[in-house]
């Protein structure tokens, strides 16, 4: 997979953005420039639109088996790709190369379940209450579908709705984050290119949102706007969408609880917890953001965490013993001391972590937090475990959802049935029992509630997301229209 990602990726060509704005590519962990883009404007988006919607009338007519022949060839160049793909993602993303290879599952998984998509584009054939009549619904792709993808898990969540789509029948445009443009967008031009994708089909257009963010939205082609992000840049484009009656997809942000029943496994719990805390130096939209647990066991849960997270290795992320590497950029690492510091004025007691070296935070674990503290009550983003205490289990589903977010969850409990109970009291898209908050299928439904997020990825409801059906009746015989004509 030798390509040159300094170019975009449009109407089947690698070539430069016409915008006179450039684009760094830094790696958060050295700070060292991997590569330079010139970046795209509102010319070369509407390029890459016109040359999907083109493209997508063929595309949509080809037989369902040469379809999933070019999508068996992309996940093997994966495989065969491997290794360059997990050291993208370290360079490009900050991950750790654990985190990286999560990843690269995930996305291979997305990949083999779209696969499936061309021979499960089903209509259905319902009777009809007028005599000599019958009604036909037909499946059919959208056209074009805009996707605006995040840095966090750029390579997983940008092919998850690149995939479906394509699969799917649509042509597609897509918009990586800023601070990942090849794991997000230009490197999974590349494979479908090479696996004989039709050129033009699939675009992407690496720009600042201030250029073309609004464009990749108001742009009059596409008819569906998949976006995975923060709630503030999703609730925009909502907006905007809304106003030309685009359907969207927006997968938000999460404020995700783990919840410890009295009678759980305190180890299990704890490792559980850990993982889903930090994988990835918490920059995960379903990681464990606040850790609920009974006032009861606090004091034992306290110090055995402390202790699980004492051992994670911190540092380099090509380092394949890291556990926890840099945040993405400076920005994002001020946000979250001051979200620590804030809470800190309040009450909160910092029991470790908190020094910074680059762009990396050590694990950080604060206790006696109270919901409406900040570092609890904002998506943190980072390596920072809020521990809060509850009297009971009333009080833990108030605490849970007492929060405009709703996208993942945990719950342990020594009972299942007792876990299921209270996973299903919790307001949010997912829940997870004897389990930590990170999990996606590929095959399963994945989305949220509230200021999560609108829409489901992932299997059928994929299908749904990026399909749309129209009803065709067919009248076999005259039809009598009654007293009309007498």
């Amino acid at each position: 997979m030798d390509r040159d990602f300094s170019n975009l990726y449009i109407s089947g060509e690698w070539r430069k953005g016409r915008s006179n704005r450039t684009l760094e590519d830094i790696n958060p962990y050295n700070e060292e420039l991997i590569l330079e883009i010139q970046a795209g404007n509102s010319d070369d988006l509407n390029d890459a639109y016109e040359s999907s919607q083109s493209a997508q009338k063929d595309w949509a007519a080809t037989l369902p088996q040469f379809k999933q022949q070019i999508f068996e060839k992309a996940a093997n160049l994966m495989t065969e790709n491997q290794e360059e793909i997990i050291r993208w993602l370290v360079n490009e993303s900050g991950s750790t190369r654990i985190k990286a290879m999560v990843e690269f599952q995930a996305a291979y998984n997305d990949i083999r379940e779209a696969s499936t998509f061309p021979l499960r584009m089903n209509g259905v054939i319902t009777p009809s209450k007028t005599e000599g009549k019958e009604n036909r619904v037909y499946r059919e792709p959208l056209g074009v579908v805009g996707v605006i993808s995040p840095w966090n898990f750029p390579l997983h969540l940008t092919m998850r709705s690149v995939a479906a789509a394509l699969a799917t029948g649509n042509g597609v445009v897509v918009k990586p984050a800023t601070d990942t443009p090849v794991t997000g967008g230009l490197l999974i031009a590349s494979l479908f290119e090479e696996a004989g994708l039709p050129g033009g089909l699939l675009n992407v257009v690496a720009g600042r949102g201030s250029e073309i963010g609004d464009d990749m939205v108001t742009h009059p082609i596409p008819r569906f706007i998949s976006f995975t992000g923060s709630t503030e840049v999703g609730r925009h484009i909502g907006e905007l969408a809304g106003k030309s009656l685009k359907k969207t997809a927006l997968e938000l942000g999460g404020n995700n609880v783990f919840i410890m029943l009295e009678d759980a496994n305190i180890e299990d719990a704890v490792e559980s917890a850990v993982f889903g805390k930090f994988l990835h130096q918490g920059q995960v939209c379903i990681a464990a953001n606040r850790i609920l647990v009974p006032a009861s066991r606090y004091n034992e849960f306290v110090e055995a965490f402390r202790n699980k997270v004492d051992k994670l290795q911190v540092g380099d992320p090509e380092d394949p013993k890291t556990n926890v590497g840099p945040v993405i950029n400076e920005g994002q690492l001020k946000g979250i001391l001051k979200d620590i510091n804030l809470s800190v004025e309040l009450g909160a007691k910092k029991v470790m972590g908190g020094t910074t070296e680059g762009n990396i935070l050590e694990p950080t674990i604060l206790t006696e937090v109270t919901n409406d503290m900040p570092i609890a009550s904002n998506e943190i983003f980072g390596p920072v475990a809020p521990i809060i205490a509850f009297k009971d289990v009333d009080e833990a589903i108030k605490i849970a959802n007492d929060s405009p977010y709703g996208l993942s969850g945990a719950v342990h409990s020594a009972s299942l049935e007792n876990g299921v109970n209270v996973a299903r009291r919790i307001h949010t898209g997912m829940v997870h029992v004897n389990d930590q908050s990170i999990n996606d299928e590929a095959h399963v439904p994945f989305g949220g509630e509230k200021d999560s997020g609108i829409g489901r990825f992932n299997g059928d409801w994929a299908l749904e997301e990026f399909t749309t059906t129209r009803w065709i009746s067919v009248q076999h015989k005259k039809r009598n229209y009654g007293p009309f004509f007498s």
